[in-house]
Order: C-alpha cells, then structure tokens, then sequence
C-alpha cells in the first residue's frame, strides 16, 4: 500500500493544542487568559461546523507549552503554527482560516522570541 500525500501516519488532518497551564507562584500561564473557555469555544465550533473526526480536526487541551509570554497560546499542526490569541473572535478565526482552510492566521502568530 503506498501512502498519499498529506496521509503519512497522520490520524488527524489537523491538530490544535491550548495550553490550559496554571501556576500557583504568580507567573503569567495561560489559564488567567481564560484559555479553558477558549478551547471549549474551538472545540464546539469544529464539532458544529463538522471538521472534527479522523483525516479532519483534532482539539486537545495541553499542559504547559514553555510560550506563557505569549499566552495564551495554541499551536496547529503539522504546520507547526503557534498563535496567541485575545478572545473568542481569535479563535473563530483561527478555526475558519487555518483549521478549515488551512490559510494561516498571520495577525495572530506568537512572535518567535517569545518563550516562558
């Protein structure tokens, strides 16, 4: 069996990751972003806009991604697209461009030298 294009061991076409980490020291994380409702927001609109499922759309929650300075933060693969995001109209973009187009959402990138 040969593999096609895009199908290489990949389960999901797409799959988004929301750093949901809270630190009880004070330090910035992305919970005191209101990351978990922003994740619940992503994951019912790929449910609803039917992307969800195998060979489509993956939405997890993750721990820490060491990019709180960014926070909130997602990350999209494969494309490996980190985003940081404000507010469910973020989001609804993000889901719309890259999850369901797969055109990037350049206003929304993490700037690279932003880590913990």
């Amino acid at each position: 069996m040969t593999d096609t294009p895009g199908q290489r061991g990949s389960y999901y076409e797409r799959h988004i990751f929301f750093c949901l980490n809270h630190r009880d020291t004070g330090e910035a994380s992305c919970a005191q972003h209101q990351a978990q409702e922003a994740f619940d927001h992503c994951k019912r609109l790929v449910k609803t806009q039917g992307l969800a499922g195998p060979g489509q759309v993956r939405v997890n929650k993750a721990g820490c991604l060491d990019r709180c300075a960014g926070g909130p933060v997602c990350v999209v693969y494969p494309e490996a697209v980190w985003y940081t995001y404000v507010d469910q109209a973020d989001v609804e973009e993000i889901v719309e461009s890259h999850l369901k187009h797969g055109v990037v959402v350049e206003r929304l990138i993490t700037p690279a030298h932003l880590g913990r």
